[in-house]
């Protein structure tokens, strides 16, 4: 009897179009072609055949490449890419920059009192929260 595998993760299978290839692969062995057979009947007199097939080859291997190749369900051009990206664009030197909750809080309590000084007037003393105050807003609400 005659059986078939089926694969448990149906995400990853591609629909098929004509020979079994996908989409993509026919354009791309399309296009390879467009450009490697012309280029293999132009060369083949004055070069030779097997300079013109080396020729044809050497042509038609990125569009092979583009086809087929696949890398963590990335094609080739993605994984170029990501490889420019490190080695070109970004910077090498990535440094860890936090944002520490203390500096935030004292930059809240310089505004606090900037804006205190700016609605009371400036000759009034800026009021101090007692040390155990930890909220922005009044005692009422919390004790309420």
């Amino acid at each position: 009897m005659a059986y078939v595998n089926v694969p448990k993760d149906l995400t990853r299978v591609k629909s098929k179009v004509l020979f079994n290839l996908t989409k993509r692969q026919l354009l791309c062995f399309g296009c390879g072609a467009l450009l490697g057979v012309p280029l293999f009947f132009l060369l083949r007199n004055p070069i030779g055949t097997s300079a013109a097939a080396m020729a044809m080859m050497v042509v038609m291997l990125p569009a092979f490449l583009l086809a087929v190749y696949e890398r963590n369900g990335q094609p080739l051009e993605a994984v170029l890419w990501h490889i420019l990206q490190v080695s070109v664009l970004r910077p090498k030197l990535r440094p860890y920059r936090t944002n520490n909750f203390y500096a935030v809080l004292e930059r809240q309590d310089k505004l606090d009192q900037e804006v205190y000084r700016i609605v009371r007037g400036k000759d009034e003393a800026v009021p101090r929260r007692p040390p155990g105050d930890r909220s922005r807003h009044c005692k009422s609400k919390r004790n309420g």
